[in-house]
């Protein structure tokens, strides 16, 4: 059963209540990451594919793998690593143990700026969204297609290379941009987005794994345009009004 533990940001005092993503072990028994109650969270200034995951023991087969840190968007803009309890191994593992990162199941996501209408969707709940873990940067993409699906946009498409636009996923109603780099996201990435979505007459959408520069939310806010940061188990989280209002699905 998931724990939730409270989640203050150390970077304007918000309090979060924050429930981990669950993962599937290969004997089908879903596992959470145990997280540790009472410490602080960190904000992530720097990010390295090999110090964001954290080892986890199944507790029905006693399998360990590696799976995502747990983290946290918080509304200000900072991303928060949650901190998990260490596993208790009785000794050393032998090579045959040896933990490796595994994968969660893919599924699959609705956004929009100020001057753009929402795009209209069926008024049945939308089902739990199911993240694909990220292990490159190819995987941030793919998920936040899954989630611009998930959303109700039909039609999304990848593009085969990052073209010169920075757009990374179109449809005819929503352009994205994924940001999977280990720095926060810039002002003129933000801009050039919203310029692209408005000659299309489409809704943008910005996805990153490191959050956003100060001036980049700020000017995100006043265009309307939602911001979302993924954390590595492949679930984006909205940093700012505008991306709550496309979950919303309003319009």
């Amino acid at each position: 059963m998931r724990e939730s533990v409270p989640v203050r940001c150390p970077a304007c005092g918000r309090d979060h209540a924050f429930t981990p993503s669950v993962h599937p072990c290969p004997c089908g028994a879903p596992v959470s990451p145990p997280l540790l109650r009472g410490a602080p969270a960190e904000p992530i200034t720097h990010r390295t594919w090999e110090a964001e995951w954290v080892a986890v023991r199944c507790a029905a087969c006693g399998r360990q793998d590696h799976w995502p840190q747990p983290e946290l968007g918080c509304a200000c803009g900072s991303v928060l690593r949650v901190p998990v309890q260490p596993v208790e191994e009785p000794g050393r593992p032998d090579a045959a143990d040896t933990p490796r990162p595994a994968e969660a199941n893919p599924v699959p996501a609705p956004g929009q700026p100020a001057h753009i209408p929402f795009p209209r969707t069926a008024a049945a709940p939308r089902a739990t969204f199911r993240p694909r873990t990220i292990r490159t940067a190819r995987d941030a993409v793919t998920a936040a297609a899954l989630y611009l699906r998930w959303l109700g946009f039909d039609g999304v498409e990848q593009a085969a290379e990052q073209p010169a636009s920075g757009i990374d996923l179109r449809s005819p109603d929503v352009i994205a941009q994924v940001d999977p780099t280990t720095s926060p996201a810039s002002l003129r990435s933000v801009e050039c987005l919203w310029l692209n979505g408005l000659n299309t007459s489409t809704v943008s959408v910005f996805f990153a794994l490191a959050g956003y520069a100060d001036d980049a939310r700020a000017r995100a806010d006043a265009l309307g345009v939602p911001l979302f940061v993924l954390d590595l188990s492949g679930t984006p989280q909205p940093v700012n009004g505008p991306a709550d209002e496309l979950i919303s699905g309003g319009g």
